[in-house]
């Protein structure tokens, strides 16, 4: 597997919070059935997982660029990228939150919403 990429950024604008910037940006771009998982509590790694999906592999990739300007814009910190250039699914981690831009066809498969989702088994055994 390759490395993450890293995108440098500046300070933070008061603008606001980097979801909401991240929500502003994936409706501007007309990014498709876009799914917000709150992960606070649930795992370390970020504090949200944004799931969303592109026409085609081109549509992906200018969503996938657009976000990270639209972050570092904003001043929200390094950004790591992958799925460069291909464009079947694309992964911006951006600290507090992880942005996941597919393909429709490969969001299927992958089905994240179902893995990350709150009506996960082994969730409704322990509850």
């Amino acid at each position: 597997m390759a490395p993450l990429h890293l995108v440098a950024a500046a300070e933070p604008s008061a603008g606001g919070s980097i979801i909401s910037v991240a929500r502003a940006c994936l409706e501007d771009m007309k990014a498709e059935e876009t799914v917000e998982i709150d992960l606070v509590g649930r795992t370390s790694i970020a504090d949200a997982m944004i799931i969303t999906s592109g026409r085609s592999n081109r549509h992906v990739g200018s969503i996938a660029e657009r976000l990270i300007q639209a972050f570092k814009d904003n001043g929200f910190g390094r950004v790591r990228v992958e799925g460069f250039p291909a464009c079947d699914w694309v992964l911006i981690d951006a600290g507090d939150i992880i942005v996941h831009i597919f393909r429709p066809e490969v969001r299927g498969f992958y089905n994240l919403e179902k893995m990350w989702g709150a009506d996960r088994p082994s969730e409704r055994a322990a509850g």
